[in-house]
């Protein structure tokens, strides 16, 4: 008798039969389907551009001066709260360089009133609570994530946190230690270590330029952390964002009733001068190292200013572009010479800093110093591609709407505009005013603020390349480490 398994459709011949038949009719089916008149090109299909619009924060100011940002988002039971103080280390006193840093700390660590910093702790973990703070030159941040059902009561805590700070001894002591053996150990990590000193040298003639040691650390006391918090931690300096699944009417409510009894001092804070950097000054710091560390800096226009736009496509082109950028595609895709290489652009409220790197084998150093020079003054002097500066713009269009990933970005990126003195349209003219630049504009531009005979250059490396410098060049300083 026959086997009749193989005219079964489950058998295994009959399959692959089937699916050669498929194969066929769907190819065919593709076949005349590019070959209809009826279906449009592909590569002729456009598309309406697209349009995106953020959502507007409520801002609200209660009767003591306190400024509020309020977004509502209900996709998720959490609610985030996020303070912006004007406060930084460019207000540290002299010699006691650091007491900014700490005092932000030790408000986080160091309790309040009626509860140690320590039970603070179990109560924020019980609560699932998330606390950050961090100082910079120009602000101090302190944000707070929490549950819906636990918002009211993460407020009153982190209301008592800004206000009402302990500032235990113990606590005080413990940062203090850890601060200095986060400085003891920067001398082993010779890129932290240049990026420090080049903030030091660029900021040079302000008090943004002064750096943390082990002996200002030491002379802090904990009746500096009290004054410098009376002095910065107040309503009139304080800006607060909160958003997430809350109602508007329910925040303002809240805020009222926790911060609305807070006080403004009544003592005035002059901001500190600009910076005036020493131009064109090469300065050297002699390290036993197998590379060398270069960077190049000049002070840059403010984010208010109409430079900051060509400025932002220079930045892009020259080093921060990733693969594509100049520096990386010229010292280290060609040529190999650096292990780590780009460019930044930061943009204050009232003075900009750019700057170019490379982090390279020591016998490079001065070939990679070349190379920089030339990058820097080929954008100031050669005209773009059109095709180049539209890729750019896109480039950076197209990564503007992750600035805008969550109810907690948006809110916080207004009240930034209103912290920075930036128009109230700053955002929504951006896309606008980036698209604009011409290539004249980047000349102009790169002209007028990146001259590279004018560039601060920090270079950390051996005493072979410290010497073949100061022989190569003009204006060479030699600089200690001050850790």
């Amino acid at each position: 008798m026959k086997d009749k398994s193989i005219l079964r459709p489950h058998s295994f011949l009959s399959k692959i039969l089937f699916l050669t038949i498929l194969c066929l009719v769907f190819s065919h089916s593709i076949v005349s389907a590019v070959a209809s008149p009826f279906l449009p090109n592909p590569d002729r299909i456009t598309y309406k551009p697209l349009s995106f619009t953020p959502p507007k924060a409520e801002r609200v100011t209660l009767d003591n001066g306190l400024v509020l940002y309020v977004l509502e988002d209900h996709e998720l039971p959490l609610v985030k709260i996020t303070a912006v103080i004007r406060t930084g280390t460019m207000f540290d006193p002299p010699e006691k360089e650091g007491l900014a840093e700490l005092t932000g700390k030790v408000i986080r660590t160091g309790g309040i009133k009626g509860m140690t910093g320590s039970a603070l702790d179990e109560t924020l973990e019980s609560m699932a609570a998330i606390l950050h703070t961090s100082t910079n030159r120009d602000s101090g941040v302190f944000s707070l994530s929490v549950l819906k059902n636990d918002w009211e009561k993460g407020l009153e805590l982190f209301s008592r946190i800004l206000m009402t700070p302990v500032f235990e001894m113990e606590k005080l002591t413990q940062e203090k230690e850890l601060k200095t053996e986060e400085l003891r150990r920067i001398s082993d990590d010779p890129q932290k270590l240049a990026f420090r000193e080049f903030g030091r040298l660029i900021h040079e003639g302000s008090p943004r330029g002064r750096l943390v040691t082990a002996n200002s650390i030491n002379r802090i006391q904990r009746d500096d952390l009290i004054r410098f918090h009376r002095l910065f931690y107040q309503p009139k300096g304080v800006m607060i964002s909160i958003s997430g699944d809350i109602d508007r009417k329910e925040a303002e409510t809240l805020m009222n009733r926790y911060f609305g009894n807070w006080r403004p001092t009544e003592e005035k804070v002059e901001t500190p001068p600009l910076p005036r950097p020493k131009e064109g000054m090469i300065y050297i710091l002699p390290k036993d190292l197998p590379q060398s560390i270069v960077i190049f800096g000049w002070l840059a226009p403010a984010k208010k200013s109409p430079f900051s736009f060509p400025m932002e496509i220079i930045d892009f082109i020259v080093g921060s572009g990733g693969f594509r950028s100049r520096i990386f595609q010229e010292i280290r895709t060609n040529r190999g010479l650096a292990y780590s290489a780009g460019s930044f652009y930061t943009a204050k409220s009232d003075y900009g800093l750019f700057g170019a790197y490379a982090l390279t084998k020591s016998e490079s150093t001065l070939e990679v110093i070349s190379l920089l020079r030339g990058i820097v003054k080929d954008i100031g002097q050669k005209s773009l591609l059109p095709k180049e500066l539209e890729m750019t713009k896109g480039s950076i269009l197209n990564s503007f709407i992750f600035s805008f990933a969550s109810a907690n970005q948006i809110a916080l990126q207004q009240l930034m505009i209103e912290y920075e003195g930036l128009p109230e349209d700053y955002l929504m003219t951006y896309r606008n005013k980036i698209s604009a630049v011409r290539t004249e504009d980047l000349l102009k531009a790169a002209g007028r603020y990146l001259d590279p005979e004018k560039a601060i250059i920090l270079i950390i490396g051996n005493d072979t390349i410290c010497k073949e410098i100061s022989v190569s060049f003009k204006e060479v300083s030699t600089i200690e480490n001050p850790l």
